[in-house]
């Protein structure tokens, strides 16, 4: 009996996975997922990169909850050839990690520009080899060194042949 009982329990674990209640369920909605700053983090395997760097689990979550799974595990190695740091200026004293990394390592990524516009939150926004925007997230909350180890691995810049 106590055995075929927890067979019936890890069955039904296995559905409730299987169907995503075990990740809060909750899908949110592109605006929702846009105001947690989750506008260029789609898919799953970003939000475990993410996970790495931030240990927030509540951040992680709700990154969980605006992700769409990947469909080859190729996509998740994706890496850019620039980015740049948007950010207004009369808002940087209210993020003084971006304001330390803008100031102190901003210099030893070449590929990285600051773009100072007004009203604008804090957001990296990453560019692909042409120069085109591809993706933006809002790095609101993120410390320095999570910066400059998301730079790290996610941009790698196209050498020029000058």
């Amino acid at each position: 009996m106590g055995r075929s009982l927890s067979v019936a329990a890890a069955v039904a674990l296995v559905v409730m996975c299987c169907s995503g209640l075990c990740r809060g369920g909750e899908r949110l909605g592109a605006r929702e997922c846009e105001e947690l700053g989750f506008t260029g983090l789609a898919l799953c395997s970003d939000c475990n990169a993410l996970s790495e760097f931030v240990k927030d689990q509540e951040l992680v979550e709700d990154c969980r909850k605006c992700c769409t799974e990947d469909s080859d595990d190729s996509i998740s190695k994706l890496t850019f050839s620039g980015a740049i740091i948007e950010v207004c200026m009369r808002k940087l004293v209210f993020y003084p990690e971006v304001v330390g990394f803008l100031e102190e390592d901003k210099d030893d990524f070449s590929y990285v520009e600051a773009r100072y516009v007004y009203g604008s939150p804090p957001k990296l926004i990453m560019l692909d080899d042409t120069g085109e925007q591809k993706e933006t997230i809002r790095i609101d909350n993120w410390k320095r060194e999570h910066i400059r180890q998301f730079l790290k691995e996610k941009v790698k810049p196209v050498k020029s042949d000058s």
